[in-house]
């Protein structure tokens, strides 16, 4: 069996200290995006009403079916909608991608009935079975849902908890026309008018790429953000938290100065020794930076299975390892 070694000495980094505060939130969690790796939280697996951060499967419900550009008449299916809205009216003519920036931007009760009833083939609970067996998929196993909005007004309303939609916006980030949405500040639809995102911190902090908010009575102030600064990107998710935006804010601050994300590996191509192969996903590490002072970053390539393995050395001497990563395409190119 054939392994290449590869060594890489690392420079410090600045670092700066923040004074931990109490969060007070019911429950709330942050997560680094890229490995799904819990940071932080409290009662993360709480079960409760969650609002309109709901919509966030049901866009991605919308987005991933074959009918995101089929465009759609408005009907009865916004008979008896309370709420948020886009104020549709019926008869009107519009695309179900529309209806997902109405639903993002602006929490659409009005919009997130249209589009089950004809991404759900005019049968909404149709819809809400994709739902729940999209949450299956995903791993979201504190999570039923039981409508396409999120009210709770009439019936117990969508139930999840603050680690499940991380999950959930994680998976979603993933998906290109999403993250698009999701980051868009204002967004203008012939015949109906301009939206502007309901997520503030999209418009007031820096490195926000996108998020949801979502209220009721029960649920109380729900909020699901991501943020990226340089290559570190997480996700802050909230639950009964009267000061939302300004936690999400704090929290992100915090892991920003104290940690940086260390991509080992891009996707794609990559050269090592002499070695070209391929990665079908990024590979990096979330490393606190008091600890980056000469790192030294030791590369094992394992050629015959075609596997990738990584060992940090620190400089007080312990060792984290990762890995093993499946590589392709590989072939020596020197």
């Amino acid at each position: 069996m054939k392994i290449l070694m590869c060594l890489i000495m690392l420079l410090t980094l600045p670092y700066h200290k923040n004074n931990n505060e109490n969060i007070a939130c019911r429950s709330y969690v942050v997560m680094e995006a890229v490995d799904g790796k819990i940071l932080e939280g409290k009662e993360v697996c709480l079960q409760r009403s969650v609002a309109s951060i709901s919509k966030i499967m049901t866009a991605i419900i919308a987005l991933e079916s074959y009918k995101i550009y089929d465009i759609v008449e408005i009907g009865d299916e916004i008979d008896n909608v309370v709420g948020s809205a886009i104020y549709l009216e019926k008869g009107t003519k519009i695309t179900i991608i529309d209806l997902v920036y109405g639903l993002l931007l602006r929490s659409g009760n009005d919009a997130a009935m249209t589009i089950a009833y004809h991404v759900g083939n005019k049968n909404i609970a149709s819809f809400v079975t994709l739902m729940n067996q999209k949450a299956l998929e995903i791993g979201m196993k504190h999570s039923i849902f039981n409508n396409p909005h999120g009210l709770d007004i009439d019936e117990e309303g969508n139930i999840s908890c603050a680690l499940d939609m991380a999950l959930l916006m994680r998976y979603c980030n993933k998906n290109e026309l999403f993250r698009k949405i999701s980051e868009t500040k204002n967004y203008r639809v012939h015949n109906i008018g301009t939206w502007k995102n309901k997520n503030k911190l999209l418009h007031n902090y820096e490195y926000c790429i996108g998020g949801k908010t979502g209220f009721t009575a029960k649920a109380k102030r729900t909020l699901v953000t991501a943020s990226k600064k340089d290559n570190l990107e997480l996700i802050v998710v909230t639950l009964d938290c009267g000061n939302d935006f300004n936690v999400h804010r704090y929290l992100y601050n915090k892991y920003f100065n104290e940690y940086i994300f260390l991509i080992l590996m891009d996707k794609g191509i990559n050269y090592i020794d002499g070695y070209k192969f391929n990665c079908a996903y990024k590979i990096g590490v979330m490393i606190d930076k008091k600890r980056m002072n000469n790192l030294l970053i030791i590369y094992y390539i394992n050629i015959d299975e075609l596997m990738l393995n990584f060992t940090l050395c620190y400089q007080d001497g312990t060792k984290e390892e990762i890995g093993p990563h499946k590589i392709e395409h590989f072939e020596r190119i020197s």
